[in-house]
């Protein structure tokens, strides 16, 4: 209700409760009332731990998932084979950042920056179906970067993320997204150890994920035609070929049944 001057105000027990009541008057901190700021910054802490683990607003119920087989027929090519393992590099520098064995390829993880990629150096995809298969040491991140460049991986390319964030809701930025622009549909990560799969199509600009054999993503980049996220490119005019790339983000990542064909 307004009172006579039109003030909003509420009755609580014969108690007039202006909006003003609220509002913390900066005289408070000059005067050094400190106690009261360390108490917000307590609660706003306490509060924001609470809803990312999804324990103030509990969750419902969320898909689980298991890793699909590796395509087999006509067409796939095998990328850890022993026809196609040698072309892997390093594309960052000279770092030795990984290693194959076993028809598996195992990014060290020892450095955190600068940012360096394994990259298929042998030829550039454009139109593809993608299978690949990882796992993650705890609190990794990785990417695959699709139609990226050598010399600029990130705003030349785009990113799937790979992160080992089981059990976190899904953000722009958690496992499976297009990295910084598109959120999947539901977190599908499985834990830490635990051997995920990707299924990626690209067409032209249409790209769908699907996560441990859930459609999480499909989007339409021509859509995107102004910058999203933290990119200074629209992702309408992002290159239509480019190189496959892994991402060195300092934590230990496996990746293996990587096989490719081209549409």
């Amino acid at each position: 209700m307004k009172d006579e001057k039109g003030c909003r105000k509420c009755q609580v027990q014969g108690a007039v409760i202006r909006p003003s009541s609220f509002i913390l008057h900066p005289s408070s901190f000059i005067l050094g009332d400190r106690k009261m700021v360390f108490v917000l910054i307590a609660i706003a802490a306490f509060i924001g731990a609470f809803v990312g683990k999804g324990l103030l607003f509990p969750k419902g119920p969320v898909p689980v998932g298991e890793p699909t087989p590796r395509p087999q027929g006509e067409g796939w090519l095998d990328l850890l084979d022993a026809a196609h393992a040698g072309g892997w590099k390093n594309i960052t520098d000279n770092k030795a950042i990984f290693e194959l064995e076993d028809g598996t390829l195992h990014i060290f993880g020892r450095t955190l920056y600068p940012l360096r990629y394994v990259g298929y150096a042998t030829e550039p995809f454009k139109n593809f179906d993608l299978h690949v298969e990882f796992k993650l040491a705890r609190k990794t991140n990785s990417g695959v970067f699709l139609r990226s460049r050598p010399n600029d991986p990130v705003a030349r390319g785009f990113e799937v993320q790979v992160l080992e964030d089981g059990g976190t809701p899904p953000t722009k930025n958690s496992c499976g997204a297009i990295y910084d622009v598109v959120t999947p549909m539901f977190n599908m990560s499985r834990p830490a150890g635990a051997w995920n799969s990707f299924d990626i199509t690209v067409q032209d600009r249409e790209v769908s994920v699907v996560m441990n054999g859930w459609m999480v993503i499909h989007t339409d980049f021509a859509k995107m035609t102004t910058p999203l996220g933290k990119f200074a490119i629209a992702y309408a005019d992002l290159p239509l070929e480019g190189a496959l790339a892994l991402q060195d983000h300092g934590g230990e990542a496996w990746y293996r049944n990587i096989v490719i064909r081209k549409r």
